[in-house]
């Protein structure tokens, strides 16, 4: 079965794949060594109830039982994770990862998701039916039956034991995931591989100490090389023989006015820059956000620095680069830190987050809580931690018009918006909100009627449905007396799909960002290398703010063609993107260096370059410093 999930895969993404005869065996016997790999851990309880289960208790009602709900639990596993690999295929084109892990926590969102996406009533009748047609052929060819009669002693028994315990010790303590990643081609490398086995080695790898799994250089160096990247724009280190990077940032406007317009941020689920005429397309979904990008700061050549949402949360609102495994969001010690709600909340602003589900998803409520934001979500029943003191609103169901599994319609998130900016304003204070949205998200359902693509059709539809509700919004937005003092920030959390034959697949991590209606600024489309991490400081500096800063962004708009660069990664790979080059860290201390075609999205493997490699290496190791050894929470920086 796992040999026609494998061979399956190979040919859904065929024009993918390296197809020469040598990369196709290999494919193959890979995956065959960790298929029995998978095999033998699988036997490990069975083996062990046969060695140490008395022999004169074989056959009983006893035995059987036990044998045959083993076989049982078995047998759904296989077919379970055989149906669960297709459909995680087709959304990350990945063999299970820690995504997979993930969405075990998060069962109500992720079982509504495959009920709304698939007919789950049949896919579970399907299930049911195979596992009981499996049992009974096993039942009726007698499968156990020499089990349940034989007579062999207990030294058989151990010596037919001995070469798969064997195998299930090498697979356990020497045998990682990532030795299947043999190929430069990433689909080889996770065709590779076997689900199952995969699925429990993320389980125990969900988080990578950098020092431990990535190649390093002294931390003298990386702060040093770090903080250099800071000199052209002339911040001032607070403490600058420490290993830190808390400065002030010094305003460009001299005449010393800050503006405190309100701001509202958009954070558009999956948004890919490829769907966006004003970034190459041609499919014409985006009219709202083309249109905005005459009328705005766009950004044109921003990138993510993940392939999920609270991926980009951390770049956003902690202004980070990537670390390896999960996202801060979802770890430890990830409240009390310094974020760009503490620059807000210094300049004297409330700040708000707002999510059309349950912000217990993701963690997402702890982590924003926890930094401070007030809580506006769908609230379905979890609390708060006691520690958090912020306030929470709930989503009524009479605000709600449409809802799927990950929440509201994304017209109804901004009519809550609407309704609180309308309070806000009337108490005179400044507000800061950050929206998720959730309708660019399988099922890609969303109200009939907006647009013209029919709900539930597809990704376009999606897309569409989107913009359409950002215009609805803005249009609404300007009828209110606060839209003149407001400025909206708009940009993706990550793009639509991260998948791709190369380590790091660079075009899609391409997405769209705006600063709109900023008093006094000019519009322009900027095309400056740069990333996610680097928006809200850009919008502090284009208001005039000086601050006190833990945070890694630079101000795109004073960046000079030196300063220019990106980092992107996944779970496991970490980039930096600059002058055409991208330098990729791997968890098994692997370092490539590549050029870049951005023409066809190639990389072709070049001769390393020390300079660069330093310098990527500094803002990762630097990083993942800061955030273990609590140099990014904010009663360290005030002592």
């Amino acid at each position: 079965m796992s040999f026609l999930v494998r061979l399956t895969f190979f040919i859904w993404d065929f024009s993918e794949v390296d197809v020469h005869i040598g990369a196709i065996a290999r494919t193959f016997i890979t995956g065959l060594f960790y298929d029995i790999g998978t095999l033998s851990i699988f036997l490990m309880p069975f083996l062990v109830y046969l060695l140490i289960f008395p022999k004169k208790w074989y056959g009983s009602l006893a035995d059987r039982i036990s044998t045959w709900f083993g076989f049982f639990l078995a047998v759904l596993i296989i077919y379970l994770s055989f149906f669960g690999e297709f459909t995680f295929w087709e959304e990350f084109q990945r063999r299970f990862n820690f995504i997979a892990v993930d969405y075990l926590i998060y069962t109500y969102e992720v079982v509504k998701n495959i009920n709304e996406s698939y007919p789950l009533p049949l896919l579970l009748g399907s299930l049911i039916s195979l596992v009981a047609v499996t049992i009974f052929i096993c039942y009726k060819r007698k499968l156990f039956h020499k089990t349940f009669t034989n007579n062999t002693s207990f030294k058989q028994r151990f010596s037919a034991s001995l070469p798969w315990v064997s195998i299930c010790l090498l697979f356990v303590f020497f045998i990682t995931n990532d030795q299947a990643e043999w190929s430069k081609n990433r689909y080889n490398n996770e065709i590779s591989k076997a689900g199952v086995y995969s699925f429990f080695a993320a389980f125990r790898n969900n988080e990578l100490a950098f020092s431990e799994f990535y190649s390093t250089i002294s931390e003298k160096e990386a702060f040093a090389n770090v903080k250099s990247q800071y000199l052209p724009f002339k911040d001032e280190f607070t403490h600058p023989d420490k290993n830190e990077i808390y400065r002030t940032i010094h305003a460009i406007d001299t005449t010393g006015i800050e503006q405190k317009p309100n701001v509202i941020f958009i954070c558009i689920e999956s948004l890919s820059g490829k769907y966006l005429n004003s970034l190459g397309s041609d499919e014409n979904i985006t009219p709202v956000l083309d249109a905005l990008a005459n009328q705005s700061l766009f950004f044109t050549n921003l990138y993510a620095t993940g392939t999920r949402t609270v991926r980009g949360m951390e770049a956003i609102t902690l202004s980070i680069p990537p670390t390896p495994g999960r996202s801060i969001v979802k770890r430890k010690n990830n409240t009390g830190l310094f974020t760009i709600g503490e620059v807000f909340k210094e300049q004297g602003y409330d700040r708000n987050f707002f999510y059309g589900g349950d912000g217990y998803f993701d963690n997402m409520n702890t982590f924003f809580g926890g930094n401070g934001f007030n809580i506006i979500d769908r609230g379905r029943g979890f609390l708060l931690d006691k520690a958090i003191t912020v306030k929470r609103t709930n989503i009524e169901d009479d605000e709600v018009t449409f809802e799927n599994a990950w929440g509201v319609c994304d017209e109804d998130i901004y009519n809550k918006v609407l309704k609180e900016a309308d309070m806000a304003y009337s108490s005179g204070k400044p507000f800061f909100d950050f929206v998720m949205t959730t309708s660019n998200h399988k099922p890609f359902t969303y109200p009939e009627g907006k647009i013209d693509i029919p709900s539930g059709t597809g990704r376009n539809g999606a897309v569409k449905y989107t913009d359409y509700a950002i215009g609805a919004f803005l249009k609404e937005a300007k009828t209110k007396p606060w839209f003149k003092n407001t400025v909206f920030v708009i940009m993706s959390d990550h793009c639509a799909s991260s998948a791709g034959k190369w380590e790091l697949d660079v075009a899609n991590y391409h997405i769209p960002a705006f600063i709109y209606n900023v008093p006094k600024q000019q519009n322009a489309k900027i095309n400056t290398l740069c990333s996610q991490i680097d928006v809200f400081p850009t919008l502090f500096s284009t208001l005039g703010w000086e601050y006190d800063s833990n945070l890694f962004g630079m101000d795109i708009l004073k960046m000079g063609p030196k300063d220019e660069r990106a980092l992107i990664g996944n779970y496991r790979k970490l980039g930096y993107l600059k002058d055409g080059k991208i330098l990729v860290l791997g968890d098994g201390k692997t370092v490539n260096f590549y050029n870049w075609n951005a023409m066809d999205n190639s990389l072709q493997i070049t001769p390393m370059n020390e300079s660069f490699k330093s310098i990527a290496i500094s803002n990762y190791q630097v990083a993942d410093e800061l955030y273990h050894n609590s140099g990014l929470q904010l009663k360290s920086l005030n002592q």
